[in-house]
């Protein structure tokens, strides 16, 4: 169980951190680009991006490793170029052509060319990455006809639409020279991160902090605008704010914050609150349910355990209004993908007894209709809140859960391996496009062991085979017009029932400039990002 940090303990930290904090504030009173210091509530395990595509990752290591392109909130493609100035797909989908930026050099100075683009997709992107094994699936070849040039070569037609708008979390480009005749998943350079971005990583000390320092020979110009970045390790939610309020940390991402303080902090002088920068990583509180089990096989009970959640209840109460009730597997913002005209399932008790009792569970002489073992994912204070209160709606319609609060390590286990769960409470993230998101939440056949991916056992060979239509048509106009289908029938047969879907909220000092301008801000570069003199 976490330890609660008093600011008393905060301020006996480590003296190698002391000294860090206090030349940050100091470097920003003296009017230079200074030293930004954020809270980090976890430490990955492997920085490299290029392999593991998550929020965790790509919160420290996007400053250091970059991708083609970068989400934005304006544009034609609504995308950002990086190492990428250019790219196009053909009409047939079996090509896609990316220029690649002039004069961009590693941090150990060697010149960043085609041949690491190619390297990094056909080593790492397709066979490795989490999330880059889905749109690279039919990558065949990447040729290189010059060192600025890259031509990705695809066996099967493949969606530029996709590819498009998986740039900015699957794309992130190694050095080739550092990686190739290695065993890539074991390389050093995974956690001592060489990259092109704004920022050099300089040192780690476990249970501390991470510092990365300003890349003077970064290809923008004026950028980075500060000259370090500190991560101190805050795996404890409370004591971010405690560290802000207290002048030690800048800045809290990721609801790093806990919803429950953020009106009173809100009303500390030189405190802001600020909601932008989460768009393209929508979170979605999400129902996993086990069909092996009997009972919930039968479309009534899952029917009737989504009336039985009055969504608007946990939006105000357990969110505090940082969130918006689901309709379905795609989320509102996705203003591409996103389907109203779907069914919906009003909080209504008496219709989910109903149900039940058609069903031919009726309820015996305690009240009870049946037993369910349900897991709360531990990630979010949220998930295990909505873990206590789904337990308490079931048991207003006769189901009598058993409520398990496991680690990480263990919920994952037991969920994504051992199928050792009825009902789970998860928060998988939308990252702008079903096929790298919601698809693998329902589509059969995905191998035990990979998270946040169904392993309910759930098969249904008509969703099956839109997604499969889905992840070939090059089509956009036909595409979107499949995953309308593909909304349309999971919330009609419910593999899953999707509750809520939420951004996070950052806090920051009022000192920290241009918070939150592209829509994945937390997980990108920072080259704007300053401090007030």
């Amino acid at each position: 169980m976490p330890v609660l940090l008093s600011r008393r303990l905060l301020l006996q930290s480590s003296a190698a951190f002391a000294t860090l904090a206090t030349l940050g504030f100091r470097a920003q009173a003296q009017g230079t680009g200074g030293r930004l210091i954020v809270a980090a509530d976890s430490e990955p395990k492997n920085l490299n991006p290029a392999i593991v595509a998550s929020n965790g990752v790509f919160f420290i290591a996007s400053k250091v490793i970059e991708p083609l392109a970068e989400a934005s909130f304006t544009g034609e493609d609504r995308l950002e170029p990086r190492l990428a100035t250019g790219w196009k797909g053909s009409a047939d989908g079996l090509s896609a052509t990316f220029t690649l930026r002039e004069g961009v050099k590693w941090h150990d100075g060697k010149p960043f060319t085609s041949a690491d683009v190619a390297f990094s997709a056909m080593n790492i992107w397709k066979p490795l990455q989490n999330l880059g094994r889905i749109v690279f699936a039919n990558l065949s070849n990447v040729e290189t006809p010059d060192e600025k040039t890259a031509i990705f070569r695809f066996s099967k037609p493949t969606p530029f639409q996709l590819i498009r708008n998986a740039l900015p979390v699957v794309t992130s480009v190694v050095p080739k020279h550092l990686y190739e005749g290695t065993d890539i998943a074991a390389n050093p350079a995974n956690n001592t991160l060489i990259g092109t971005g704004p920022f050099k990583f300089a040192e780690y000390k476990p249970g501390e902090y991470y510092r990365l320092e300003r890349n003077a020979d970064y290809w923008s110009e004026d950028q980075p605008k500060l000259d370090e970045i500190v991560y101190r390790v805050l795996p404890d939610r409370a004591g971010a704010g405690t560290a802000l309020e207290a002048e030690e940390i800048h800045l809290a991402a990721f609801s790093a914050v806990p919803l429950t303080d953020l009106a009173r902090i809100g009303k500390e002088p030189g405190i802001q609150i600020i909601s932008a920068g989460y768009e393209a990583l929508t979170y979605q509180l999400v129902v996993e349910i086990n069909h092996r089990r009997k009972e919930l096989a039968d479309l009534r009970v899952r029917q009737a355990i989504a009336h039985a959640i009055d969504k608007d209840f946990v939006v105000r109460t357990i969110f505090l209004g940082f969130a918006e009730p689901s309709t379905g597997p795609v989320p509102h913002n996705s203003t591409e993908f996103y389907f109203s005209d779907v069914p919906d399932y009003e909080f209504d008790v008496d219709k989910a007894n109903a149900l039940l009792d058609e069903a031919g569970y009726t309820r015996g002489s305690n009240g009870t209709r049946f037993s369910l073992k349900l897991l709360a994912a531990p990630y979010f204070n949220e998930t295990r809140q909505f873990g206590d209160y789904l337990r308490q709606a079931l048991a207003a319609i006769g189901i009598d859960a058993e409520l398990a609060n496991n680690d990480s390590a263990a919920h994952q286990k037991a969920v994504y391996t051992d199928h050792a769960f009825d009902l789970a409470v998860a928060p998988p993230v939308f990252r702008g496009d079903p096929a790298i998101s919601t698809t693998i939440l329902v589509q059969s056949g995905i191998p035990a062991g990979v998270p946040f991916s169904n392993q309910g056992g759930y098969a249904n060979p008509e969703l099956d085979a839109i997604i499969t239509k889905a992840s070939e048509t090059v089509d956009g106009k036909a595409r979107i017009d499949l995953y309308n289908d593909f909304q349309r029938l999971v919330a009609e047969d419910l593999p899953l029932i999707n509750v809520a879907e939420w951004g996070f909220i950052t806090v920051a000092r009022d000192t920290v400039l241009n918070v939150g301008d592209n829509p994945r801000w937390a997980v990108s570069n920072w080259a704007d990002t300053a401090l007030k003199g």
